[in-house]
């Protein structure tokens, strides 16, 4: 969808799409305050922006008004399948780099995510007020990165700015502009609107909503709007600030209220003029998807017995936050966790969130920047289900960590007695089989049970039922020694294999 030429015969200049990226803290949201002259960063919990947001200015440039449509990305690198998004839908990217902390694990991640949707896009050095920064190192820690600014043996523009005292600010909004008339983005404002859904929502007291960024064309209070399955009427219509509006056109953020269902963000969305067509659309969009399999929870496989299972619900305020913190969530799974998604939506814990919970073993219950309905309270209290929620998603990952210690403890542990390499295999009937080995480490012993690897994966198990040492049946063998012996397993043995000898 982004920067493909424009077949139309009413071509427009289309105002750029801009989006701001980089590492936590190094100023992002502090730069739109500046520019919006709002205070967006002081309403994010933990001062950390946690949504995305779209947002239009309006600058002079060439003794003009240009208007820019900015996207604000969160730097949470659990937000990562979000930054890229915003790339995806941008026609130009702002990398800020902080002077005083220098390129960090996300700047790199976020210039990665604007080089593969091969964005031009300007270094914003910021911090220029605090005492100390260093511009001349921040280049030289790009270079070193792979991001080669002018003068430094490429030619990607670099601003050096304090979006505290908007020190460079004016200067890189003009390198924005002549970036964006270089890729001279164009719009035809005669057809029906196309776009991006930016963000969902349920709004308890008007519905599901949407955030939605028009690529091309008009929208109009009448028409019907399709995104995915979720179907919309376009009768609450609003801008950025939440005014109500009778239209708006190319590169505007609108606000439209009252989908049938919430669409995913990152859907692609179409406006019909006329609500025949738009039934037309929908049942062509539901045969395609009946066509597909995409599953829609992730749960972890190959669940052992020795391996913990938990099921997670999760209720977030957006789409976005949702699947970033599931993300993010996932991570905490290892050999003897598996997690699971059993739920997931956008809203309040309600009550049939608790029941569900309450009938699914190993369940638990996650809330990020919601509340818990009381009704749904008494019933989790009731069932003893664990739940947390908070505005702060690393305070819901660490509070899971700590689930899964207590867990963990309830693991029962096999004692490694002994582990043997297989050098030789013989003969084999049913499930039964002759090996020869030697002993690596500890001791093997008769009528004891051991696990099967190969190449450092498990691949089954047995129980060795005679053990024999220079032709003299043994109890058991030492380090370093060689020995064969009469296995009982169903998965056979093969020579390089090693046998784990367990106790318990």
């Amino acid at each position: 969808m982004k920067n493909k030429p424009l077949k139309t015969e009413n071509p427009a200049i289309r105002p750029p799409i801009v989006v701001v990226m980089g590492h936590i803290d190094h100023g992002k949201s502090t730069l739109l305050d500046y520019i919006r002259k709002t205070a967006v960063a002081a309403g994010e919990a933990g001062g950390i922006t946690q949504h995305i947001g779209a947002y239009e200015a309006e600058i002079e440039h060439e003794g003009r008004k240009r208007k820019i449509t900015f996207l604000d990305t969160p730097g949470h690198e659990a937000f990562s399948k979000m930054r890229t998004r915003g790339a995806t839908v941008a026609d130009i990217a702002i990398l800020v780099v902080a002077a005083d902390d220098g390129v960090q694990p996300q700047t790199i991640e976020a210039y990665a995510a604007i080089k593969e949707a091969n964005l031009p896009f300007i270094v914003a050095i910021n911090k220029m007020d605090k005492p100390g920064a260093d511009p001349e190192k921040i280049k030289t820690q790009l270079a070193e990165s792979g991001i080669y600014v002018e003068g430094y043996g490429g030619n990607i523009p670099c601003a050096k700015i304090s979006a505290k005292t908007g020190e460079g600010a004016p200067e890189l909004l003009e390198v924005a502009l002549i970036l964006a008339d270089m890729e001279n983005l164009q719009a035809d404002a005669n057809q029906n609107a196309i776009g991006v859904v930016i963000e969902s929502n349920m709004d308890s007291q008007r519905g599901i909503s949407s955030t939605l960024l028009i690529k091309n064309g008009t929208m109009k209070k009448g028409m019907f709007i399709l995104a995915g399955q979720a179907l919309a009427p376009v009768r609450i219509l609003e801008n950025f600030l939440g005014q109500p509006i009778d239209e708006a056109s190319f590169s505007s953020p609108v606000r439209i209220i009252g989908f049938s269902e919430l669409p995913a963000v990152g859907d692609e969305f179409k406006t019909y003029a006329d609500k025949n067509e738009v039934k037309e659309a929908l049942i062509k969009t539901e045969e395609k998807l009946a066509k597909e399999t995409t599953p829609t929870l992730r749960s972890g496989q190959g669940v052992g017995k020795n391996k913990v299972t938990i099921k997670m619900i999760i209720k977030t305020d957006t789409a976005g936050s949702l699947e970033a913190l599931e993300k993010e969530l996932m991570k905490t799974k290892d050999e003897e966790i598996s997690i699971e998604l059993l739920k997931g939506g956008v809203g309040n814990i309600n009550e049939d969130d608790a029941r569900f919970s309450s009938v699914s073993k190993n369940s638990v219950i996650l809330g990020f920047n919601v509340a818990t309905d009381p009704s749904a309270k008494e019933i989790i209290d009731r069932n003893g289900v664990p739940s947390f929620t908070s505005d702060i998603i690393y305070k819901i990952s660490d509070w899971l960590k700590e689930e899964i210690a207590k867990r963990k403890a309830g693991i029962p542990r096999e004692e490694i007695i002994g582990v043997a390499k297989i050098l030789k295999t013989f003969s084999r009937q049913k499930n039964k089989q002759v090996i020869g080995g030697r002993v690596v480490s500890g001791k093997i012993v008769e009528g004891k049970s051991f696990k099967i690897k190969r190449r450092d994966v498990e691949i089954g198990e047995g129980k060795i039922t005679n053990l024999q040492q220079g032709k003299k049946e043994v109890k058991e063998v030492s380090p370093d020694d060689e020995f064969g012996a009469m296995t009982e397993n169903k998965i056979e043995i093969a020579r390089d294999d090693e046998i784990v000898i367990i106790g318990k």
